[in-house]
């Protein structure tokens, strides 16, 4: 029997093995490690936002934002969750809910990355609407 200390660890080694994966650009077999690691803990924000960004990568984009749809849901502080679903929104030009979620993210954890792609916005609207 697998006490929840080991639990943890596999789903650690899950996530880490996920993320070196997507590095590669391996991302189908990165989604069936955080697929894996979800098993282990349905609740790990990690595990879903990790494997939002491997869906993102696919370009499997519905997929994607269900992905850190639940990330979210589950953390709602998960500033990284938070900002990922920004990038694929503005990926997706949904500009306006992209602006709330590097919003969120900013208000969780200013950091410059989150504020440079909300500055971003401005002008991926003024370029694609026009």
């Amino acid at each position: 029997m697998i006490s929840p200390d080991q639990n943890a660890d596999c789903l650690e080694d899950w996530n880490q093995r996920g993320c070196a994966l997507c590095a590669d650009g391996e991302f189908a077999a990165a989604v069936a490690a955080f697929d894996q690691a979800i098993a282990l803990n349905a609740n790990d924000s990690k595990a879903w936002n990790n494997r939002g960004n491997a869906l993102s990568g696919l370009k499997r984009l519905a997929e994607a934002l269900a992905a850190y749809d639940r990330a979210v849901a589950i953390s709602p502080t998960d500033h990284q969750a938070w900002f990922n679903r920004g990038l694929l929104l503005t990926e997706m030009m949904a500009y306006g809910n992209a602006l709330q979620c590097y919003e969120r993210a900013i208000a969780i954890y200013p950091d410059p990355r989150y504020l440079h792609a909300k500055e971003g916005i401005w002008l991926k609207e003024r370029l694609f609407t026009a």
